[in-house]
């Protein structure tokens, strides 16, 4: 119990910090924009075709999650960890080798994709477990480096790419990944079945977690599970939109390449700060009304988008929607625990964040298509702003489940 104490303590928020170190490693696909423009150059492809990668990418993230939370299970997190760090690595290091858009979006995507999948629930489930008593921040935290990844990577991308070209750029960051994250994977663990955080205070969190602990198949038989994986594919779907096409968009604003890429580590500010504040967020108004204000953001920031093209917009319009896919990363994951409990979590967890591959997918071929077709990235917004109408109704029907 000494040790628990200690635990209890300071020394569970290394967890945290050493989680959000790997996201930010793992984060930087958030990137990818900064890519898109020097592939399409290199291989003569359209818009459509240069988001291939980011779309497979995130597609495979999100199928491998469920995988992920079998293997942590079964494995526990370190193990899981250093499974899926190799893989992200090998991805990034093969992309290097790519002679077209079709092997890059195959090795990156599927590779790399998956391998951040095995990886990204590890800190997320060992956060919930070893934070029954403030959840929401401590998980926010953790999957805060995902969003903080583009203000420390986007730089270092561009420079790269300017130097060494975006294939060689693939090889050097991977082989940096492969080492970094398999070494930070070694700490991770699970509290003990008895772990308890002496408190005598009485938070928000602590008063609405979950009735019961629900496994994987019973947990799917709620209507809870359901509407909030909805939720989450098109909440996570606005803010994914807005990542893969930041960089463009900046672009028809005449924006220079420079302006462009301090534009995306000022959005990932923002991106950083969406993951504590809405799982704090989460913690206090609960999960039902954390997502309606989500998404209440996302029509206003994407109404003014499209209403006024004007490059003082574009800042604020994007820096809340890249604030809003931060707060789906956390909203989603803390209401996944105070709906089905911590000891299932990384198996629930898993089926849920598969709405962020499938919103992905949506975003992805949405923007990419209406580009084609218009000539803009502009006209996906007024899209955008109906969806995220329509989940404010459905956020009013998110409540916990009927043991």
């Amino acid at each position: 119990m000494a040790q628990d104490a200690a635990q209890a303590g300071g020394g569970r928020w290394l967890y945290v910090i050493l989680g959000l170190v790997v996201n930010i490693m793992l984060g930087t696909i958030y990137s990818f924009s900064l890519f898109r423009a020097p592939l399409e150059k290199l291989w003569s492809i359209s818009a459509t075709a240069s988001g291939y990668p980011f779309m497979l990418f995130l597609a495979v993230f999100a199928i491998a999650m469920p995988i992920g939370g079998n293997l942590m299970q079964k494995w526990g997190p370190r193990n899981t960890m250093i499974l899926g760090s190799i893989l992200v690595g090998i991805g990034w290091i093969l992309a290097g080798f790519s002679t077209s858009i079709g092997m890059l979006a195959l090795i990156y995507g599927i590779i790399g994709g998956f391998g951040v999948g095995l990886v990204y629930g590890c800190p997320v489930a060992v956060a919930a477990k070893w934070f029954p008593d403030k959840g929401g921040l401590a998980i926010g935290l953790t999957v805060g480096g995902f969003g903080l990844s583009a203000l420390i990577m986007a730089p270092i991308i561009k420079a790269l790419i300017a130097s060494v070209g975006p294939l060689n750029t693939f090889m050097y960051l991977g082989v940096v990944f492969l080492v970094i994250n398999v070494l930070l994977s070694l700490p991770f663990k699970f509290p003990p079945p008895d772990f308890k955080v002496a408190s005598t205070t009485t938070t928000v969190q602590t008063q609405i977690v979950a009735v019961k602990d629900y496994d994987r198949s019973e947990a799917m038989t709620k209507s809870t599970f359901w509407i909030l994986w909805f939720l989450y594919i098109i909440g996570a779907m606005a803010g994914i939109t807005a990542i893969g096409i930041a960089a463009p968009v900046g672009k028809e604003l005449k924006l220079s390449v420079a302006a462009a890429a301090s534009a995306i580590q000022l959005f990932a500010v923002f991106n950083f700060a969406g993951r504590p504040l809405y799982g704090w967020l989460t913690d206090k108004l609960t999960p039902k009304y954390a997502s309606a204000l989500s998404f209440v953001i996302i029509a206003v920031a994407t109404g003014l988008l499209y209403s006024s093209k004007s490059v003082g917009i574009y800042y604020i319009a994007f820096s809340l929607l890249w604030l809003t896919l931060g707060g789906w990363l956390a909203i989603a994951p803390t209401a996944t625990k105070t709906f089905f409990g911590t000891k299932y979590y990384g198996k629930n967890y898993g089926v849920i964040f598969t709405a962020y591959g499938i919103a992905a997918i949506l975003g992805t071929l949405l923007s990419g298509k209406i580009k084609d077709m218009t000539g803009s990235y502009f006209t996906v917004f007024p899209i955008v702003m109906i969806i995220a109408i329509i989940g404010i109704i459905i956020s009013l029907a998110l409540r916990p489940p009927k043991s």
